[in-house]
């Protein structure tokens, strides 16, 4: 069963889901958001429900600017707010009676897969921590996959968009990706994301917008997990990697995995499996559901 919840971060109200499995309390508990412009109907019920099967609470939020939460501007993806709000709700889910708040797991995925490392890395509170086909090094990402001139005029519409800013005016938008992308700057230049999510958007995520400030593409260019993934000594880690992820970098992912010392961690390899199937079939999410799930019984 579940159960609509809301909390403060910076002063901010920040809605979710809190999803119980069946029988008495206090259950533990593992803490999840969505990716970039992801809300919480997309894909993560699914895995919530898996994680109740095993016996765990899960706490589903959309960040603050997106979805059911509040803030301004709408579609504003700061990552250190969004850091911010995880550990908001970590308080806010550690202090409900149905919640074992010694038994506290993170669960992100793609750009939420790197918070979840890093709030991890930085929070106490947190003893397990899963992320799947994360985002890990937003300037390395962004390079590659935009290419030399997609790269240029990206950099090019940020300065241009900062210019603004500075000069008193609000910011501007650009799509989170486009099937045209050599004619239109956009955050993510892959057409395969622009048609899932809008199959999505029409099936089970309606509040899903398929836009970011251009700001937000700003902030993820000085994203990076590596100064952090080092600091996990001791908290057991999933990483669940796509082996034809090209959207955001398993090579990239893997690298960040080998850094983490603790000798409690866990690198799941989906075969023949692309970043976005992870969302667009059902399969491919079970086997990302189950894997999770299994593994939190064992470390959490």
């Amino acid at each position: 069963m579940s159960r609509e919840v809301e909390f403060k971060s910076d002063g901010v109200t920040v809605r979710g889901d809190l999803y119980l499995p069946e029988g008495p309390g206090p259950f533990p508990v593992v803490v999840m958001a969505g990716g970039w412009c992801y809300v919480k109907e997309l894909r993560q019920p699914h895995y919530a429900r898996a994680f109740n099967q095993a016996g765990y609470a899960a706490l589903v939020f959309d960040y603050r600017h997106l979805g059911a939460s509040d803030g301004q501007p709408r579609q504003h993806i700061d990552p250190w707010k969004q850091i911010a709000d995880y550990r908001a709700a970590i308080s806010y889910a550690s202090a409900l009676p149905e919640i074992d708040a010694s038994r506290v797991a993170t669960w992100g995925i793609s750009y939420s897969g790197g918070h979840s490392l890093i709030v991890a890395a930085l929070d106490a509170r947190v003893r397990a921590a899963i992320s799947i086909v994360a985002v890990v090094d937003g300037y390395e990402n962004m390079r590659r996959v935009h290419g030399r001139d997609g790269f240029r005029n990206l950099l090019a519409t940020i300065e241009a968009d900062r210019e603004l800013r500075v000069s008193g005016q609000p910011g501007g938008y650009i799509p989170m990706s486009t099937e045209k992308h050599w004619e239109t700057v956009c955050t993510w230049p892959f057409p395969e994301v622009e048609t899932i999510f809008g199959e999505l958007k029409a099936g089970e995520a309606p509040s899903h917008e398929h836009r970011n400030t251009i700001e937000s593409t700003e902030l993820l260019l000085q994203y990076t997990v590596f100064p952090y993934v080092t600091r996990l000594l001791d908290t057991p880690v999933l990483m669940i990697v796509a082996d034809d992820d090209d959207l955001t970098l398993w090579d990239k992912e893997i690298e960040a995995f080998n850094l983490i010392p603790t000798t409690r961690k866990q690198l799941s390899v989906v075969g023949g499996t692309s970043h976005m199937d992870i969302y667009s079939k059902v399969s491919e999410l079970e086997v990302a559901a189950k894997t999770g799930a299994e593994w939190i019984s064992q470390n959490l």
